[in-house]
């Protein structure tokens, strides 16, 4: 089954925990603090997989999550690192962040990797906080939270010419007639559900990829039709091969065909549409043609298009067509949809947080935020020393800052999730 997109929700693992310890050993008897740091959580990792085609994998799973470190140990032990969480994904796999649209990555290099989520990092220890005055600090550090995201990801096809035009012109019989592929071909409107690949072999050592596009019709960039699901496969060909049905035998006119559909990509990207086109005339083969395609290639040539009259059933004209293609294929650039980040391992950022945010609720200040969690966690309630730390923190983030330009008082509760305590100056 083809699946060519996918909603899926990302964790990075946490970071572990630092240890309170101390040494103790035989004949000493007040050691030093000796807790280890925690390990690091594992990152989330999404990397290009040669021999998949489809997203289909991530229709049954859509949730991910790396391994957490390990929390640290005593005699200094730190705690193992979390796994890395690899997620394989198809060549010309587009990442986005489904909350701000960003596009964070286009995977499009055979085994490529990008970080997309990165793993929290271990917390320290208490030999860390150890000092002339604080000898035997009975706390330590948690771990950082691992970044999560909810992700879109769009696969679009990688192929150098993109054969475009309304459904049932020929373009799944002139694939099959230059290639070996075997798509299925029918003579009714949207038999090609999916886009077909095939390699076109010219010479030897010369070939170039070709990519049916299921047919768009007037509206498609608007959705109309197969509309968005297939457009977005055409968006990375070098060159358009637009195929139309000169012989008007369903009734519509070529010309107009020809205008409709290249205002459908006009509309749905300006980019797809200034693609060079080369125009295939087909039905050739049908009696009475020959006037309709003279009026037809006059008309166009004069507008600055190659056209080439074809017969996909009888493979009339195809062998020029296709050496024609894979000498305008040599002229022209690569397609590149997303600006690459020269790194090999890159790590996004999506979305900047706010250190913390104060609300009052009932009387209560309420503060709010990641770190603070995290510090919170690091605290020793019912030790002095570790609650002196905590305070310095507050004060050094601005939480205290805020809490009085807000109008705190002494004796006001303060709440930090599920810790409360009195406002004292």
């Amino acid at each position: 089954m083809f699946k060519d997109s996918a909603r899926i929700h990302v964790k990075a693992g946490n970071g572990g925990n630092g240890c309170v310890s101390f040494h103790r050993e035989k004949y000493v008897a007040a050691g030093g603090p000796d807790g280890g740091d925690g390990g690091k959580g594992g990152d989330v990792i999404f990397e290009v997989d040669e021999g998949l085609n489809t997203l289909i994998d991530f229709k049954y799973k859509k949730n991910f999550k790396a391994q957490s470190g390990e929390d640290g140990g005593t005699s200094n032990c730190s705690g193992k690192n979390g796994a890395d969480l690899i997620i394989k994904v198809p060549r010309g796999t587009i990442i986005k962040d489904e909350v701000t649209g960003m596009v964070l990555v286009d995977m499009i290099k055979q085994g490529q990797r990008c970080v997309i989520a990165k793993g929290g990092k271990g917390g320290r220890g208490n030999q860390h906080f150890a000092t002339p005055t604080r000898q035997i600090p009975n706390f330590a550090k948690s771990g950082d939270i691992g970044e999560e995201y909810s992700l879109i990801l769009e696969m679009k096809v990688i192929a150098d010419v993109g054969l475009v035009g309304f459904p049932n012109v020929g373009k799944s019989t002139i694939l099959s007639m230059v290639s070996a592929a075997k798509p299925k071909i029918a003579n009714y409107h949207f038999t090609t559900l999916v886009p077909n690949l095939g390699v076109v072999k010219i010479d030897e050592g010369k070939s170039f990829v070709i990519a049916d596009i299921p047919g768009l019709i007037e509206g498609a960039s608007e959705g109309v039709g197969l509309g968005h699901e297939f457009l977005r496969h055409v968006e990375r060909t070098k060159l358009l091969v637009h195929v139309v049905d000169v012989s008007e035998i369903e009734g519509r006119s070529a010309i107009e065909d020809f205008e409709t559909i290249n205002k459908e990509l006009l509309r749905y990207n300006e980019l797809l549409a200034s693609r060079p086109q080369i125009v295939a005339a087909n039905k050739m083969d049908i009696p009475g043609t020959e006037e309709k395609y003279a009026a037809f290639k006059a008309e166009l040539e004069s507008r600055g298009y190659k056209v080439f009259g074809i017969s996909a059933a009888t493979n009339k004209g195809l062998k020029e067509l296709m050496y024609y293609i894979s000498n305008t294929l040599s002229t022209l650039p690569d397609t590149i949809l997303i600006d690459e980040n020269k790194d090999e391992e890159v790590v996004y950022t999506a979305k900047d947080e706010k250190p913390f945010d104060i609300h009052i609720d009932n009387g209560v200040y309420v503060v709010e935020g990641n770190w603070l969690r995290k510090v919170l966690g690091s605290t020793n309630l019912d030790n002095y020393e570790s609650l002196q730390y905590f305070q310095r923190a507050l004060k050094k983030k601005g939480v205290i800052a805020a809490l009085e330009e807000m109008g705190i008082q002494e004796g006001d509760t303060v709440r930090i999730y599920d810790t409360e305590f009195d406002y004292s100056k």
